[in-house]
């Protein structure tokens, strides 16, 4: 900053002033008598002195101001308050569609010739899209249960349906419990499970949003079918969902576990008041485990139980939803939910700040003079991208904004930067 030596203006003050300063009696007076109509000399140099003072204090708080905006204008940081500009830990639950292309609705069903004979008689994958075609991506599996592995043969003394059933026990139920147990037939022996790939869930499906239709189909056990199986136009639709609008769970080692009922997204659980249950809803583990007998009651599944019989009773599940599309126009409806942490970071850009550019174009010629000659005391830039650095001017993070935004002295900006984690 430019320092100023009052004395040094004070000597460029006219000569008459000077003397005034003399202090020699003589002088004085003389130069009172020849200023009859000045009464009081001394005052009137104070008055000079004040005046030049006063411009010289404009002229230093002028020039601050304009290294201020020169400085200011130049910034290519700017730190941010932690308590004013900062706001963290913010939470908020997001759905969204829990098939491919995050489509709420699934209707149609390809199994794949690919997955071998071995794994067919643990499980069913179930596509969206033909195997061959692009795109096609596992959406969830079908799956049977026998505690002593009925309905599955003792190939290798390992029979599939027990594998499955302890499998889903070990995941799913405490450490001392050896059955399913439902409201719907109390301790089941089998069980017909629904389990939706992981990479769709992300945290969980979300309980109340999802619809599972399930046709009846007698005894359609067909392994080699690797599409929708459309059923007879006498087949009868049911929907099921869980019964979390009415009942807040009951919480255990898995997660919060509901149970499945007759009903549907629109209407709710179908006769509320004395609900039918067939089974119970994992949303942790994005597992749907029907009730093996309440199936057999109420949609004709027959379900094989024969010991040492390869009976294929998940591909009847697979048929089941596959075909409930085809006879009465019922899809597989689902969202899944994660829990979203965001930290807001409010960027203020006040009008004396960033209205000059670095980029190449903003200048010509080898002493940098503005490219356009209006910007001359009145720069314009335009602000496209905001990137958040670390104490050391390392690029962590960088926010688009949808259109350039207009900067210059006479106008300021605040921008939010939403960060997810």
């Amino acid at each position: 900053m430019k320092k100023y030596n009052f004395i040094k203006q004070l000597k460029q003050l006219p000569k008459q002033s000077q003397r005034r300063f003399t202090p020699n009696a003589g002088t004085l007076q003389a130069n009172i008598q020849q200023s009859p109509d000045q009464t009081d000399p001394t005052g009137d140099i104070n008055a000079q002195v004040q005046q030049l003072a006063q411009q010289l204090a404009d002229q230093i708080v002028a020039e601050q101001q304009q290294t201020n905006i020169i400085s200011n204008s130049g910034k290519t940081y700017t730190t941010f308050n932690s308590v004013e500009d900062i706001v963290d830990k913010q939470t908020q639950i997001v759905t969204a569609g829990l098939w491919s292309d995050n489509q709420g609705l699934l209707d149609t069903f390809y199994t794949a010739s690919s997955q071998t004979n071995s794994q067919r008689r643990y499980y069913v994958d179930v596509y969206q899209k033909s195997p061959q075609e692009t795109g096609s991506a596992v959406q969830f599996a079908c799956a049977f249960g026998h505690v002593l592995g009925s309905g599955s043969s003792n190939a290798n003394d390992d029979p599939a349906s027990k594998a499955v059933y302890a499998q889903y026990k070990q995941l799913l139920l405490e450490k001392d419990a050896s059955r399913f147990v439902t409201a719907g037939s109390g301790s089941t022996e089998y069980i017909y499970v629904v389990n939706v790939q992981r990479n769709r869930m992300k945290e969980q499906l979300d309980a109340g949003n999802w619809q599972l239709p399930l046709s009846t189909i007698s005894s359609s056990r067909a392994t080699n079918a690797t599409g929708s199986v459309l059923l007879s136009g006498s087949a009868k639709t049911f929907t099921f969902i869980d019964d979390s609008s009415v009942s807040s769970g009951t919480e255990t080692s898995s997660g919060r576990v509901y149970n499945i009922v007759s009903g549907s997204i629109d209407n709710g659980i179908y006769n509320s008041a004395n609900p039918i249950y067939y089974g119970l809803f994992y949303p942790k583990y994005g597992s749907i485990v029907l009730d093996g007998k309440m199936l057999d009651q109420d949609l004709d599944f027959t379900t094989n139980l024969n010991s040492n019989s390869e009976g294929n009773n998940h591909f009847a599940l697979f048929h089941s939803i596959s075909g409930s599309f085809g006879a009465n126009s019922q899809a597989f409806e689902a969202r899944n939910q994660e829990t979203v942490t965001s930290t807001h970071y409010f960027v203020r850009i006040k009008n004396g700040n960033y209205n000059f550019s670095n980029n190449p174009s903003f200048t010509t010629g080898s002493v940098g003079e503005f490219a356009q000659t209006t910007f001359v005391g009145d720069p314009k830039t335009y602000i496209t991208t905001i990137g958040l650095y670390n104490n050391s001017q390392e690029l962590l993070a960088v926010a688009k904004l949808s259109k350039p935004l207009l900067k210059n002295f006479s106008k300021e900006a605040l921008i939010r930067v939403k960060l997810d984690f």
